[in-house]
């Protein structure tokens, strides 16, 4: 879906007017409509509010242009759901709600991730921990949180 598609249906999931999305927003109706359209797209700081406001990311509200990963842990970012927030309820596209919760980071070091991985991810090749641990360290590594 584009933009104002996405913009028009969740402003009426949300049961918002145009009118009342814009006063949210702090724009005009005039503005919102031209969004609908496809005419104009919201600036940064707008999308920030939509974000708050209508309770998606901002990846959601432009179409999912780009395929979010976890940067702690790499799993996929698929829906707004996995995706963490910070403390005052904003998303934080880079992490997933597992990794980063309440403002905080679940995992203190790689290590403790890997510890986590290995209790509770299957092994269907039967690899020794020892593989398994590398095999982890090395994936991870690569994700910017784990980058030295």
């Amino acid at each position: 879906m584009e933009t104002k598609d996405i913009l028009k249906t969740l402003r009426e999931k949300k049961g918002f007017t145009q009118e009342q999305l814009a006063d949210q927003v702090l724009v005009s109706r005039q503005a919102v409509s031209r969004w609908e359209t496809g005419e104009t797209q919201p600036n940064t700081d707008t999308l920030k509010l939509l974000s708050k406001t209508l309770d998606a990311s901002i990846n959601t509200l432009l179409g999912s242009p780009r395929q979010l990963f976890c940067q702690c842990c790499g799993m996929p970012l698929y829906e707004d759901d996995v995706i963490s927030r910070e403390p005052n309820g904003d998303f934080n596209e880079e992490y997933c709600k597992w990794c980063y919760t309440d403002g905080n980071f679940v995992y203190q070091s790689k290590a403790d991730l890997i510890d986590f991985l290995i209790a509770h991810m299957p092994n269907p090749e039967e690899l020794a921990e020892q593989d398994r641990r590398a095999q982890y360290d090395q994936a991870l590594s690569q994700l910017n949180h784990w980058k030295l």
